[in-house]
């Protein structure tokens, strides 16, 4: 798939601030290898170790693109392992990693004291721990005829999503858009079919921004009625090019070619869709994990002036002690390959945004001390 190539600015987390960019690589990385991206890796810097044969995982469709660099550019460095990531969705990676079908899940949402819980079971002697890997914004695309630039505040697409506005030129959108040509186009609000960590966040959003107008509590799966569904961020932003009057919610990277919406908030002027605007919201994202499991509380309502506020981060979720003997190797090879330098230093020609350098040096720690 191609991906968008603007805005490639690196993200802030956690009221900390970037200090590096970090790149895709493989599992020893040099500027040799391709990862698909466009950029050239340093496959030297891959360290394989003793990793070997067949690597499991699934979970977050949101991570996908960046998954497909790190997994092309690893088995160049690394001949003969393979990393087989399923875009499951974030609820769908979590549920197969707590029944030990994986050696870890992507999730756009840190576990759940329950599932911190069950994890002990898998995770023997120990538990499951949360790793941020990548940060970004959640575009909302749209696919409205004659429409090149559209406004929206937080309580409009509450309602479009909630099935209350109907068609594109509602007086709601019309105030927000007075010098757009709004067909009476009809809407066709798309969400996830999957349960997704996209969607916590999104709808996290939307209640945190415009409690009075979401009803519903946010999660993975979709509460809200009416609407229509479809699998994975992929399916979600397909159908979104292909219908007149869709919109939906998807990570930047899946934006190519769609238009996307910008923001009304407190701001002065409305916030597009970028990385670096999302960059401004996450870092105000507080660490709430303990020990060694690196949860982050994101902002929805951020204060910083021109601050993108629908974002989120994926973790790759694994055991912190407890792996299974047999994909251990390859495990800690892989996330410290995608926790290096190299390997986050390409999500920003992805539109996603490396993690910053005070959070992610504490993750490379964790990363090479699993057992």
């Amino acid at each position: 798939m191609k991906l968008q190539r603007k805005n490639r600015r690196a993200l802030t987390l956690g009221a900390l601030a970037v200090s590096g960019a970090l790149a895709l690589t493989a599992c020893g990385s040099d500027e040799t290898g391709n990862t698909g991206s466009g950029k050239e890796t340093n496959a030297a810097n891959i360290k394989c170790d003793d990793a070997k044969g067949q690597l499991a995982a699934s979970g977050s469709s949101a991570q996908k693109n960046a998954i497909d660099a790190w997994t092309k550019a690893y088995a160049q460095a690394c001949q003969g392992v393979q990393v087989q990531y399923n875009p499951t969705g974030s609820g769908a990676g979590i549920t197969a990693f707590l029944q030990g079908q994986t050696a870890f899940a992507g999730s756009d949402s840190a576990l759940k004291p329950d599932e911190i819980e069950k994890s002990k079971k898998i995770c023997k002697g120990s538990q499951a721990i949360d790793l941020p890997m990548v940060g970004g914004p959640i575009a909302v695309g749209y696919n409205v005829p004659g429409v090149d630039n559209l406004v929206l505040d937080a309580k409009t697409l509450a309602d479009i999503f909630n099935d209350k506005i109907k068609t594109w030129d509602d007086p709601a959108i019309k105030k927000l858009n007075p010098d757009a040509k709004l067909p009476n186009t009809k809407v066709q609000a798309f969400h996830r079919s999957d349960e997704s960590g996209t969607t916590d966040n999104f709808t996290k959003y939307l209640k945190g921004a415009a409690p009075d107008a979401w009803p519903h509590e946010p999660g993975k799966t979709w509460e809200a009625k009416g609407g229509q569904s479809a699998n994975g961020s992929a399916g979600v932003s397909s159908q979104v090019k292909q219908t007149a009057g869709a919109i939906s919610y998807f990570e930047l990277s899946y934006a190519d070619g769609i238009k996307t919406v910008d923001l009304k908030t407190d701001a002065k002027e409305p916030v597009k869709a970028t990385v670096d605007n999302a960059s401004k919201a996450i870092a105000e994202a507080k660490v709430t994990g303990k020990g060694n499991d690196i949860a982050l509380d994101l902002n929805y309502k951020p204060t910083a002036e021109g601050a993108y506020p629908i974002t989120l981060v994926t973790y790759e979720i694994v055991c912190e002690k407890g792996n299974k003997p047999e994909t251990l190797a390859t495990t800690k090879s892989f996330l410290n390959y995608i926790a290096s330098e190299d390997g986050q230093a390409v999500l920003k020609e992805n539109d996603y945004a490396p993690i910053p350098n005070e959070i992610i040096t504490k993750v490379r720690e964790i990363a090479a001390n699993l057992s």
